[in-house]
């Protein structure tokens, strides 16, 4: 059987944990390289685990250390990844976090930590593989000559108390990929993003860890599960197939509903 992803090259940011991981086991499923891109040197014995793993399932992967808020490392691993592996088909821009606090508490330093790792990090990502889309053209891959695809939230939608910095990052990464989604559509360069609701990784562990906190969090959400990381993996498979060719500029939300206003379910 055809592999939806056979012989791409994916640069994966974030993909030591939760949903990057999740997206670089199903990409490797489906055929592609992986690049298992982790921040910091604490995070290299993970991102090894999930590389081995994928290997020993046939696949094909490598880890790669970058702070994607780093203008250097990012234009570094762009180059080397070309240089192995020829060229970069597919960008999954996932590295993301959060460091919260009341808005009047909020330090400058939370802000642009968040700040430049959820949306300047996505900017220097994005802009690197646009270039070597551009340079390397068409090379019967996919239908397009690259496709990337944008880590969101519902906080790019539902505002977010206690989370300035995380939700105006969120909000600022929609605006970000419908621009560069209508500036290289013509180029045959597809650009779209995911909005994750709740998915049960270590970034929001507080919000389900007991079964209280899990009790409180499904009263927001309309499916009564919260989300795992396969859920949000297999539509980035979507998006970055040819199956979804006529997909660009889009936010595709896989959250079980939590954008319906459950709050209001009862009052029709």
């Amino acid at each position: 059987m055809e592999k939806k992803l056979d012989k791409q090259v994916a640069i994966i940011t974030g993909a030591s944990s939760g949903i990057g991981e999740g997206c670089a086991r199903e990409f490797a499923k489906e055929g592609a390289i992986v690049i298992v891109n982790y921040p910091k040197a604490s995070s290299k014995e993970k991102a090894e685990v999930i590389v081995n793993e994928i290997k020993a399932s046939n696949g094909d992967a490598i880890g790669y250390q970058c702070d994607v808020s780093k203008e250097d490392e990012v234009i570094k691993m762009f180059a080397d990844v070309s240089a192995r592996f020829g060229t970069v088909d597919i960008l999954v821009n996932n590295a993301g976090l959060q460091s919260d606090a009341k808005f009047t508490d909020m330090t400058l330093e939370q802000w642009n930590f968040v700040i430049g790792i959820n949306l300047t990090g996505q900017f220097l990502c994005a802009r690197e593989a646009i270039k070597e889309f551009l340079r390397r053209g068409d090379n019967g891959k996919s239908k397009s000559i690259g496709k990337i695809i944008c880590m969101s939230s519902v906080h790019q939608k539902i505002p977010w108390a206690g989370h300035a910095n995380y939700a105006a990052s969120k909000g600022g990464i929609m605006m970000l990929m419908q621009t560069i989604a209508q500036e290289f559509a013509s180029e045959k360069i597809r650009i779209n993003s995911i909005a994750p609701g709740a998915i049960q990784t270590p970034i929001n562990k507080d919000a389900w860890d007991t079964n209280a906190d899990m009790q409180n969090l499904l009263k927001l959400i309309p499916e009564k599960r919260i989300g795992q990381p396969e859920d949000v993996a297999k539509a980035a498979v979507w998006l970055a197939s040819d199956d979804a060719d006529y997909v660009n500029g889009t936010t595709l939300f896989v959250d079980g509903g939590m954008t319906l206003y459950p709050g209001f379910a009862g009052n029709g």
